[in-house]
């Protein structure tokens, strides 16, 4: 279980890794994505450490670029590919799905 702050943190940089990945399944063919430890982000960024109000601003500004973003996906999109390193394939539909499943997971663990 991690503090609010390091939930902020950790929301920051979802919004920014599906940012990316969302992205990349639009302009490309089938993107292979990075692996995203999001343990290992927590203790190499030192979320915990972080400026609350630092944090506050970024997680504000990533979520409105990945809002931007999902705002501009057309009907035709959503059946676009990628494949996380470990093989598993996603769709544009399907990153969205899971994305939204993080973010609603994330706000019950703080008690939003």
């Amino acid at each position: 279980m991690w503090s609010p702050l390091e939930y902020g943190a950790h929301t920051r940089d979802v919004f920014r890794v599906f940012d990316v990945r969302l992205a990349s399944m639009l302009e490309s063919d089938d993107p292979l994505f990075a692996n995203w430890d999001q343990d290992a982000a927590a203790l190499e960024d030192d979320y915990a450490s972080q400026d609350p109000a630092v944090v506050g601003r970024e997680l504000e500004a990533a979520g409105t670029a990945i809002a931007g973003r999902w705002d501009v996906v057309t009907p035709d999109q959503y059946e676009r590919p990628g494949r996380r390193s470990n093989g598993s394939v996603f769709t544009v539909r399907t990153l969205g799905q899971y994305f939204a499943h993080d973010l609603v997971h994330h706000l019950h663990d703080v008690g939003a």
